[in-house]
Formats: structure tokens, sequence, C-alpha cells
């Protein structure tokens, strides 16, 4: 695929029907408890991109069997004979939710990834993890490399962490604890509680494999959750579609006027991209469903909108793109951990977005974005999947936007490129 991207744009309404792959978030969970069960299990329609096939290396590191079918993942759970090595890419799942698993080992496992990686927010992993009498090698960093000396087992127990950066932090203990000793009890120190949905998704897929989780929030600054000891049942199970890759494409309704829709829609769901149903009407779309398929409607004429989107931080880019291209102001508030994901986002929709002639500048916990005419230009991706999405959806409405290694969009849709130019094309 070419460095450079001409993003397609389109005068006419869209209509169009895009089937989206499985969710990488409930892939990535169902990877790491397949691999803590005793028994084979089966993953059917996963997400099959880099973040997850890093997911599926990384059981496979630590000793598990990974078949990777056309349509399914089958996993036999193992353990590692010998030292081993991780590579987290730029997946804030694996460097996060790997090296809790890997303290159950009886090897040395050293983590790494990307450039970008080496910047993620990685101290409280590692420090709840010592807090747990994990041994852990960091040089002092906070930040990957690092290396986990495993003793074949984790004692668990009670363990304070500030989760306001990620709730990966959470979740990464709340997915292992259960094969802790004494499970693990987790109390949350910090002001914010980002991204919550994803928390719920890690506990629903637990207490679904029959293990017993209680949780206590009372609000953002309270919250616990205790894990029970006990095996996770090996299982079958189909993924759903991943809602937030859906954003952009339903976005384009908006941006074009027109329709797109959405097969196979779940009716409950804990993903985060399932706030769309509610966002989208805010900024001018109708939303519809009919049997499982979910349409979005638009007239071509976009409202902004004053959002908190604390629990749905992975949909700012394209919400962002939206707003650039709105008839009123609009201001995303909510979103400062979003600083430490694959890039600093609030920096990179500022700088891009402002590239092509917007009005955007960024608050200490969001964005402000006031309407104003956008022009072509060289739009950056930073190694980032969402603004490469982000970008696209602006290049519907303005021509010759140009994006910078579209091939990003690998980490979680690597079919992105084609999917698009064959909805704005049809």
């Amino acid at each position: 695929m070419p460095e450079l991207w001409n993003a397609p744009m389109r005068s006419e309404p869209v209509h169009a029907q895009i089937r989206i792959p499985g969710s990488k978030s409930l892939t990535n969970r169902w990877l790491i408890l397949a691999s803590l069960t005793n028994g084979e299990c089966r993953i059917n329609h996963p997400l099959q991109a880099r973040d997850t096939l890093l997911m599926a290396q990384a059981i496979s590191a630590l000793g598990s069997s990974v078949e990777i079918n056309d349509d399914a993942f089958v996993v036999t759970p193992g353990q590692a004979q010998s030292s081993t090595e991780i590579d987290c890419g730029l997946a804030g799942t694996v460097m996060r939710f790997v090296p809790p698993i890997a303290a159950l080992t009886s090897v040395d496992v050293r983590f790494d990834g990307d450039p970008h990686a080496r910047v993620r927010p990685m101290q409280q992993i590692i420090s709840s993890l010592r807090d747990l009498d994990v041994e852990i090698r960091d040089d002092g960093r906070g930040t990957l490399p690092f290396t986990i000396a495993g003793k074949g087992f984790v004692p668990g127990g009670a363990v304070t962490i500030d989760a306001s950066a990620s709730s990966q932090f959470v979740s990464a203990l709340l997915l292992a604890g259960c094969r802790f000793d004494d499970g693990v009890t987790i109390t949350h120190s910090g002001t914010a509680l980002p991204s919550l949905p994803h928390i719920d998704m890690s506990v629903e897929v637990l207490r679904e494999l029959g293990i017993r989780v209680d949780v206590d929030i009372v609000n953002q600054a309270n919250a616990s959750w205790v894990v029970h000891p006990g095996i996770p049942q090996p299982f079958n199970v189909t993924v759903e579609p991943d809602l937030s890759n859906a954003a952009p494409f339903l976005a384009a309704a908006l941006v074009c006027g027109g329709s797109v829709t959405i097969p196979d829609w779940p009716e409950t769901t804990t993903q985060a991209g399932n706030l769309l149903l509610s966002l989208l009407p805010q900024l001018g779309a109708t939303v519809s469903h009919s049997g499982h398929d979910l349409t979005v409607t638009g007239t071509g004429e976009i409202t902004g909108l004053d959002v908190d989107l604390t629990e749905a931080g992975e949909l700012t880019p394209v919400i962002a793109a939206l707003c650039a291209l709105a008839q009123t102001p609009s201001m995303l508030r909510g979103i400062a951990h979003l600083r430490g994901h694959e890039t600093d986002r609030l920096a990179a929709l500022t700088t891009e977005i402002s590239k092509l002639g917007g009005d955007i500048t960024e608050t200490p916990d969001g964005l402000s974005i006031k309407p104003a005419k956008l022009h072509g230009g060289s739009f950056g991706t930073y190694s980032d999947h969402r603004m490469a999405m982000a970008g696209a959806v602006i290049g519907l409405a303005v021509p010759d936007v140009v994006i910078e290694d579209i091939a990003t969009t690998s980490k979680t849709l690597p079919e992105f490129a084609s999917m698009w130019h064959a909805m704005v094309t049809a």
C-alpha cells in the first residue's frame, strides 16, 4: 500500500452496507482468557489485524498453542519452558494485559514494542505488579522495554491503582487476577475513570466463564473490583463486530448525506462504540434499526455538539473530524487521557486539522472546535489507526486531502482502505 493515500471525496449521497470485522477489544480479551483455561477454546469471527495477531503471538510465546484459521482462533493453553520475548507493537492491550499473565510463568519474559510504544504509560501496571510481589526489571524507566521474572505463581491480594490514564490498567489485573493464588482486589485511586465500558467488558467476559467478580463503583473517584480465584471455563464464542471501527463508515452518512447500514449490530453490548447511537443524532443523524441491522441516515449538514467522551475516548478522532466539518461550534470534554494513547491524540488532531484550515484548540481535558473552511493538504497519522480514519472522514468533503501512512489502519482494520474506497466510489 502506498505511503501517501489520496483520500477519496464524494459529492453525492452515499448508500452502502458495510460488514465490520470482529471487535479488537473482545478478541484480545478472549485470547487472554483462553490462555488461562484448562482446555481448548474456539474464538469465532475474531478480528484478524495487527493488534490481535500480536496478542496471539504473545500468548503463543507464553506456551499456548494458537491455531489461526480463516474464521476462528483455536487456543490450547500451555506453559513456556524457556525465556521468551513479547513484541507489543503499538497495542495497548498487549503491553498491559500480557505482563500479569507472564508473571504466572516460570521464565523470564521481556517486553518491547514500536518506538511510540516506549512512551506509552506503563508505570501503573509495573507498580501494581510489584505490589503483588512480581519481580520486574525496567531500569527505573516505568515504560517499555522491561522484563518480568516469572515465579510460576502470583500471590495476589489487594492493590491500589490510578487508572486515570487508561482503563486498561484495571482490565489487565481483572483478567489475570482469577489465576492469582488469592485472586485480586483492585481499588482505583484517581480522580477520573476513562473508558468504563471497557472495564465492564472485562468483568462480563470473566463472569461468562464462571469467575466471580464483585464490583463497587460509587463514582469516578471511588471504585473497586474483587476477582475471586478460579479457572475460567473452556469456551466457544463468536465475536461481535467492532463498533468503533464502524464509526468512520457511519460518519460518511453525515458528511455526504444518504445512509450507511452495519449488519449484526448487537442488541446489548459493553463496547464503547455503542455510544455512537447517542452521539450521531446529536450531530444531525437519524439512527434506526431493522432486525439486526443498524442504519445511520444524514443530510450532509452537521451540527456541532458539546459532549463528555470520557467513556468513549476511542471515538474522539472521528467525532472531531465531523465537528471540523460542522456548521456550529463543538466542545469535546473528558478526554485528557488520550494524550497517552498510540500518540497524543489531542495534540495530533489539533495539529492536523489546523493544517487543513480548521479552527481547533486544545483544552485541559479536550478539544474546542469552531466552524472553518477547510482545504486540502497532508494529514499525518502518527502511526495511529484512528487518526487515519479521521483524515478519511474529512477527505469525503474536502478535496486533495492526502493521508500519510494509511497502512497504519492495519492495527485494527487491515482492509480499511479498500472498504473505504469501495463505499465512496459505489
